[in-house]
């Protein structure tokens, strides 16, 4: 095994990237060494060709990576392995395959944004395998890993089965003892039943289905291909009606220990004959069968949704074993029958205190993958249990808890901070499958934990070959969404930006996860940009708009940062037609969700009573692509708010049809009936300039209040628009100004920061950073400040923000 430390210089790229690269050569291949040559450090000038050298990294030709796409570690706590009875348990979820096509694309897979030095750096992190492995034996020590990364996503699962003797009336046992016959007896009992072909009575057909199931496994592809068992098969379609029930399951458990295809004729008769007999049938029956087709793989949906009627009678008289296999049986249908689960939640609560932990996260992973509700009192339950419980739990169950925390986004505070208490140490020895959901579940729920994400990023280098295009994909995301940076940040993001180039034609098959990981990278302000330049091709855009996902804001997100934050970039856009449709349809729902919110209509009403119009302020998104709005205030360098929303403003006043302020003094003209004694000549001469008011006592233009802290005195004034003239049907045209300010004033609330903390999430740390790029002073009302003044007096209010807008380091810093 060998391991190269790499400094060299990227095409495309301002800052230097290191990469720790560990692979093993195919000892067949003898292929001649890539010559090196050495690359400048940040900050030294380079007076040298860049990129002089070629060195094949990742070659899959050229080295070799034992990897299997659906990897999950067995991996056990010390607790655990207390545990009587207890087998190791993988940690993961059944995951889509990858697609078959193995086509490589030509794009360097080592390109990256330019990554800033390390800061605080840890030491390089080991191949994260047991301890017990000696490090003189890598051959063992890759074995070991390739092992512990070994998932079975239709055996894992299924591992609760192990828990109770009861399950095994319910389940499909593939451990239970057989005695295997000799593999010669195969031909002799082929050739018996040739002999009496199409006079076989029930009785002997079963016989032969029980001892050809006995035969060597290696026996069975052979068999299935005779002509004689084919021939035994439509002799027990034909005979379907005449087996008895037990007879008929024991004839479909052979066809599982002979991995039948799921498409044979005999499961088809078989499957019409069971649905046939559903109510003559006991639960333990049906559950068998049931679990039997899932040994199968193969999908009945008329015979599930027989099952959960025949469930949603009996639902009282579920035992505790019956109710777990028949939720784990609901998640593997992927399908949550409406009518029934609401009354398993009551099941769930009356035996959530007798299950084992094993099945208190079979549960979970049922609900999750069926996509099937739970109120939070009952989630809140299962967390609660689970907190107290933690260290006794294998890392699988665990996992498909967080899951289902993750999917019904509950906050649980105990279960989150023993979380971070009991994983960071246990990390090492968790596969990557399970890592990436740890790291998911803090992301999903806004949950900032350095411990776990520290461990998750040191352990990751060292697996990341075992990652799916998806686990790579939530990697990313999950750090960029809580907006951290490992201290091995360097080799971190290198390691998974290869493997995203490593996985390129997954996303073909799956867009989603490609622009997942670039979205993640974005908010951390780095862009790969072959990969990018991959995710704009019309091509791909087309593979995502045909996603089942609505993927078209994160295009719209990713294509906008791009062009905001790698000036420089030359590769592949979006249409200008398809950033038209995304951005109206962004903005329609601002419109319906976003601006109407309380907090943000009342910022904007009181910013423009305090500087004077509808013209000075503007509620809109100056984003589009960041998916949240701001307040847009412009002041000159004297502090002088500039009108510049002019279009709002005519729109305003044609909706107030030039209406008339009404003051004491008016009042009491119109109930006295007295007539103004000011000439109208007079009055044309008292129009205010910008930014002045008016002293009718001493009828001499006084100074905006704008300059100087807001007065408490709530009497009505006659005080005409700044930047407008009484009467007018149109505002001024504003002045150019020498230099100024524009604020984008945010009115955050909880969901922009990770929970309970005032960290700011990946997402809005990359907004204000696109605004000051360009060129805008952010200002914030943070939530922990507005929200509880929006139930103050007005004049808190307007304080508070004439500090936040007139704040004379806004203008220093300007």
């Amino acid at each position: 095994m060998a391991t190269v430390l790499i400094w060299r210089r990227f095409p495309r790229l301002s800052r230097a990237t290191t990469f720790l690269t560990t692979a093993k050569c195919e000892a067949e291949r003898g292929s001649d060494k890539s010559k090196q040559k050495a690359a400048e450090t940040p900050g030294t000038p380079n007076t040298r060709p860049e990129s002089a050298a070629t060195i094949q990294l990742l070659d899959p030709s050229d080295y070799r990576v034992l990897y299997n796409p659906s990897a999950y570690a067995k991996s056990r706590t010390a607790s655990q392995q207390r545990a009587a009875g207890r087998c190791s348990q993988a940690l993961g979820d059944a995951s889509a395959s990858a697609g078959s096509a193995r086509g490589q694309h030509a794009f360097p897979t080592t390109s990256a944004q330019a990554l800033p030095p390390v800061r605080n750096a840890l030491p390089k992190p080991r191949q994260a395998v047991s301890a017990r492995l000696s490090a003189a034996h890598p051959e063992e020590e890759e074995a070991e890993m390739e092992k512990a990364e070994m998932h079975d996503s239709k055996e894992d699962p299924r591992v609760f089965q192990q828990g109770r003797p009861e399950y095994k009336s319910l389940s499909y046992d593939k451990f239970e003892p057989i005695e295997t016959l000799p593999a010669e007896e195969g031909d002799s009992i082929l050739h018996s039943i040739s002999i009496s072909e199409g006079s076989q009575s029930p009785g002997a057909i079963l016989s032969y289905f029980h001892k050809l199931s006995r035969l060597p496994a290696e026996q069975h592809a052979v068999l299935l291909s005779d002509r004689r068992f084919n021939a035994l098969c439509r002799c027990a379609v034909e005979s379907i009606q005449l087996f008895s029930t037990p007879d008929l399951i024991t004839i479909l458990k052979a066809c599982v220990r002979l991995a039948v295809p799921p498409a044979h004729p005999v499961l088809n008769a078989c499957e019409n004959e069971f649905c046939r007999r559903v109510w003559d049938m006991e639960l333990d029956q049906l559950l068998l069968v049931a679990d039997c087709w899932r040994c199968l793989e193969r999908s009945v949906p008329s015979y599930l949704s027989i099952l959960f009627s025949y469930a949603n009678l009996h639902w009282k008289e579920l035992t505790l074993p019956q109710f777990v296999q028949l939720v784990y049986i609901i998640g593997e249908g992927r399908k949550s029958p409406a009518d029934l689960m609401p009354k398993l939640e009551s099941v769930i609560v009356k035996y959530l205190d007798s299950c084992t932990l094993e099945e208190v996260g079979a549960v979970c992973l049922g609900l999750f993958k069926s996509i099937s509700g739970i109120s939070d009192h009952v989630m809140r339950k299962i967390a609660d249990r689970v907190s107290q419980q933690m260290e006794d739990m294998s890392t699988y169950a665990l996992v498909n808890v967080l899951k289902m925390l993750r999917y019904t986004r509950m906050d649980h505070l105990p279960l989150l901070r023993k979380l971070g208490k009991v994983v960071p140490t246990q990390i090492p020895a968790i596969n990557i499958q399970g890592i990436m959901h740890i790291t998911l579940t803090c992301s999903s729920l806004h949950y900032y934990d350095e411990g776990i994400l520290t461990a998750a990023a040191t352990s990751l280098p060292s697996k990341v070959t075992y990652c799916r295009s998806k686990d790579a994909a939530k990697f990313l995301w999950s750090f960029g969404c809580l907006n951290y940076e490992p201290p091995n940040e360097e080799e971190f993001y290198s390691s998974l930006i290869e493997q995203m180039h490593r996985k390129l034609h997954e996303f073909d098959r799956f867009p989603e996860h490609l622009l997942t990981g670039l979205l993640g990278l974005a908010f951390v302000k780095r862009y790969p940009e072959e990969l990018i330049d991959y995710a704009l091709r019309d091509e791909f855009v087309h593979k995502v708009r045909g996603s089942k996902y609505d993927l078209g804001k994160d295009l719209f997100t990713l294509g906008r940062s791009v062009e905001i934050e790698c000036p420089s970039y030359q590769g592949s856009r979006l249409a200008p037609q398809l950033y038209e449709e995304l951005t109206e349809m962004v903005l329609n729902f601002a419109e319906q969700e976003i601006y109407v919110r309380p907090e943000i209509v009342e910022a904007a009403s009181l910013l423009q009573s305090m500087l004077g119009g509808p013209e000075y302020v503007k509620s809109h998104m100056i984003l589009p692509h960041t998916r949240s709005s701001d307040l847009e205030v412009h002041l000159a360098m004297d502090g002088r708010p500039i009108p510049f929303n002019l279009r709002e403003a005519v729109a305003d006043r044609k909706l107030k049809d030039i209406g008339v302020s009404l003051t004491d003094e008016l009042m009491t003209q119109l109930i006295q009936g007295t007539a103004s004694s000011q000439p109208p000549a007079e009055a044309e001469n008292e129009t205010t300039a910008p930014g002045q008011g008016w002293d009718k006592e001493a009828r001499t233009p006084r100074p905006s209040r704008l300059g100087r802290p807001i007065t408490t005195d709530t009497r009505l004034q006659v005080t005409p628009p700044l930047g407008s003239c009484p009467g007018a049907s149109h505002p001024v045209v504003p002045r150019q100004q020498p230099g100024g300010v524009r604020l984008a004033i945010q009115v955050s609330n909880r969901n922009h920061y990770c929970y309970a903390s005032k960290r700011l999430l990946g997402l809005h740390c990359m907004k204000r950073r696109q605004l000051r790029q360009l060129g805008y002073t952010v200002v914030e009302l943070p939530f922990w400040e507005w929200f509880p003044l929006l139930k103050r007096t007005r004049s808190e209010k307007l304080s508070y923000l004439h500090y936040k807008v007139f704040n004379p380091a806004l203008l220093r810093g300007a």
